[in-house]
């Protein structure tokens, strides 16, 4: 049994690449096959399926489906982050696969909630991590090793569960503040509109 305090994340899940595509990923409408790529996740909203494209795989790889539950890794980049795949393909009735940018973290077990993984992946200790030991000067880049090597804690599911719902809480009043605030703007707007109005009358 490994002790809690050396628990890394290649003990409590699985990790495997994003399907390799050529170069860009080919554009294929209908063909029921979708393909998630960096454009369409962001840290906050996670997965936007609507800008997701419909592809087609030509390599020889076995595809890695994505199931609810996956957890996908932005490995390229400035910002590595951890976005959770809360909609499943079978809801869309599609298949869907990452781009190579992507690791793809498959939990083990049901010890460990894929929300509370993809939060704890996203908090400062872990990106600090990520920080040191990326590669690269200009495209900076995690190795699978070094993913797999990150530590983690994993409390109880009952504390994992209070922690995605304050987690979840905490984004929606944020949304909630960020729309007040536009509200506001748009008044503003409205009202130096009608003044201006005014006085060119």
């Amino acid at each position: 049994m490994t002790n809690e305090a050396n628990l890394k994340l290649r003990h409590m899940a699985t990790l495997t690449a994003g399907y390799p595509f050529r170069g860009t990923v080919p554009v294929v409408p209908n063909s029921g096959v979708i393909a998630i790529q960096m454009k369409d996740v962001s840290l906050r909203d996670g997965i936007c399926w609507q800008t997701c494209v419909e592809t087609q795989l030509s390599g020889k790889r076995d595809p890695d489906w994505l199931q609810s539950g996956d957890i996908l890794f932005a490995a390229r980049g400035n910002n590595n982050y951890a976005v959770a795949v809360t909609t499943g393909a079978s809801n869309l009735r599609i298949q869907a696969v990452a781009s190579p940018h992507f690791y793809i973290i498959r939990t083990k077990g049901s010890d460990v909630l894929s929300e509370y993984l993809t939060w704890l992946l996203n908090q400062r200790p872990s990106q600090r991590y990520f920080e040191q030991n990326a590669e690269g000067s200009v495209a900076k880049s995690i190795r699978r090793t070094v993913l797999e090597n990150c530590p983690v804690i994993i409390p109880s599911l009952s504390k994992q569960r209070a922690i995605v719902g304050l987690s979840q809480k905490l984004l929606q009043e944020q949304r909630f503040l960020e729309q007040l605030v536009k509200n506001g703007d748009q008044l503003m707007t409205t009202i130096a509109t009608n003044l201006l109005g005014d006085l060119k009358g």
